[in-house]
């Protein structure tokens, strides 16, 4: 059998090694040049900073599934409007760490009374708090989940007001 000249490909057959060579990128050469990549960074930076402030907002798209819907904005709401023993709890803390520090048995053990007596009024008010928001969203929102609310509040009370996040939008004392 005989090939017709119409058939050949009309170039010789590359040689194995430039072959390989040709597929191989260079793991060592950049990708881009340094400007291209300089810009890449301060834009993820730049998308990661408003992702972030859009979060601390409180924006519905930014927050991650455990803060999102109404209901758990409503208890974020509802544990930002009162105030309690929990969000307390670390300030009142250090202040037992320096008291614990002066050579005196009566302020040590006296440090550590209010300590663990701090820690149990935080502990009951946080099961009142998770009893209060179940009967509450439970009235406001009857179909909603009511598995975890009380505990997504009751932590969220033990933190203090101005590191909670997404941040507060009303304010003590505030109905809505």
């Amino acid at each position: 059998m005989t090939e017709s000249t119409s058939d050949k490909k009309g170039r010789p057959t590359p040689k194995r090694k430039d072959s390989e060579a040709a597929r191989k990128v260079s793991s060592i050469a950049p990708a881009s040049t340094r400007e291209e990549k300089k810009r890449a960074k301060d834009a993820a930076r730049a998308g990661r900073n408003a992702s972030r402030a859009a979060y601390l907002r409180g924006d519905e798209n930014a927050l991650p599934f455990r803060d999102k819907g109404p209901v758990r904005k409503f208890v974020r709401n509802y544990v930002d409007s009162r105030r309690s023993i929990g969000e307390y709890f670390l300030p009142i803390i250090f202040v037992v760490l320096v008291l614990t520090l002066i050579p005196s048995p009566i302020f040590q053990v006296g440090s550590i009374i209010i300590m663990y007596s701090v820690l149990l009024t935080s502990v009951v008010d946080g099961y009142f708090l998770s009893r209060k928001i179940k009967q509450i969203v439970s009235e406001k929102f009857p179909d909603a989940q009511l598995k975890g609310l009380g505990m997504y509040g009751w932590l969220r009370s033990t933190q203090m007001r101005r590191m909670r996040t997404p941040k507060p939008v009303v304010s003590r004392g505030e109905s809505f």
